[in-house]
């Protein structure tokens, strides 16, 4: 079960629009910069490195999130992809990835009970795999430097050959980085075996220890976003289902007085289901390993202590009169 929020009508034709004839995937959990910028809104980008990114190469890059991707790879990665080049995979339309910045928006990540880390990566098409691979870079990288293969460890720190395709995610168990600490770029590679096309991303993130609770760590499965405004009378309900499907928790607000800008329903709801769930926390993982809610309309994930549980954002608004 999903979490969405109705697109308005510009937005859903934007997307048809966007080349989705070669459009195929990225990595969501935790965001790569791509995913990121989109998510952000390319028309309204929020952080400073989306809107410098936007303005290097244009909104129709993040559109096209899904599609960072050279058609005959093969495998010869180094050889197609120089230096500077590895985040956008040497391509033009998407050369504002490739931006030598040191804030670009990272979301920190932690390791689980088994010192291990779930990647989800978002397939709008699916295809066979001949391997993922996730590179890291080296401890001391510049982030103000154009990211060159010798930032990257020479070897993945993590190969998986194929997994199963669910609610069109790969969920990909990876070992957790070892001595690393402080921000990094993951960069991932999607080689398919029916096919020479390849596929990349770069994975802004700042490694964390592990938070336990009852001998289990929390893993993030999913960010959340509020996308508009709600109106006085609404009810938004936070709704956990375990995994034959079955109702487990609601958890509720009312949106009384007025008007409630994206990030304060959201931080409301977030602090709610903290405070009375069982099994999931709506926030960011911080510095102590502690979840806590952003007042942001976006940033803010949902993270679960045992594999299974699914969330939906219900949102009811009063009804008006004609």
């Amino acid at each position: 079960m999903r979490n969405f929020l109705v697109a308005s009508p510009v937005a859903l034709l934007s997307l048809m629009s966007a080349g989705t004839s070669f459009a195929h995937g990225s990595i969501e959990v935790p965001l790569s910069r791509v995913y990121g910028c989109y998510k952000e809104g390319p028309e309204t980008p929020k952080s400073a490195a989306c809107k410098a990114a936007i303005a290097a190469g244009g909104t129709q890059a993040f559109y096209d999130w899904n599609g960072v991707r050279q058609g005959d790879a093969n495998g010869n990665h180094r050889a197609l992809i120089p230096d500077g080049k590895l985040c956008s995979a040497n391509s033009e339309v998407h050369k504002g990835l490739d931006l030598a910045r040191s804030d670009w928006p990272s979301k920190r990540i932690a390791p689980n009970g088994q010192g291990r880390f779930d990647f989800v990566y978002h397939a709008t098409a699916p295809h066979a795999a001949r391997a993922f691979q996730f590179f890291i870079t080296r401890q001391g990288y510049d982030p103000t430097k154009p990211l060159k293969w010798s930032d990257l460890e020479s070897t993945p720190f993590c190969t998986v050959p194929s997994a199963p395709l669910i609610n069109s995610r790969y969920t990909l168990n990876c070992p957790f980085p070892q001595g690393r600490t402080g921000k990094h770029v993951i960069y991932n590679i999607w080689q398919r075996s029916d096919s020479p096309e390849a596929f990349y991303a770069c994975v802004d993130v700042e490694l964390g220890a592990a938070k336990t609770l009852g001998g289990l760590a929390w893993r993030e499965v999913e960010p959340v976003l509020a996308r508009e405004a709600l109106p006085a009378g609404s009810t938004v309900t936070f709704r956990v289902f375990d995994a034959e499907g079955h109702d487990v928790e609601r958890h509720q607000v009312r949106l009384d007085g007025a008007e409630s800008p994206a990030a304060d329903w959201l931080g409301r709801l977030a602090r709610r289901v903290n405070q009375d769930s069982r099994v999931m926390r709506v926030g960011t993982l911080d510095a102590e390993g502690e979840i806590s809610p952003l007042d942001t309309a976006q940033g803010n994930s949902v993270y679960v202590r045992e594999d299974g549980y699914r969330f939906q954002i219900d949102i009811q608004k009063p009804v008006t009169q004609p």
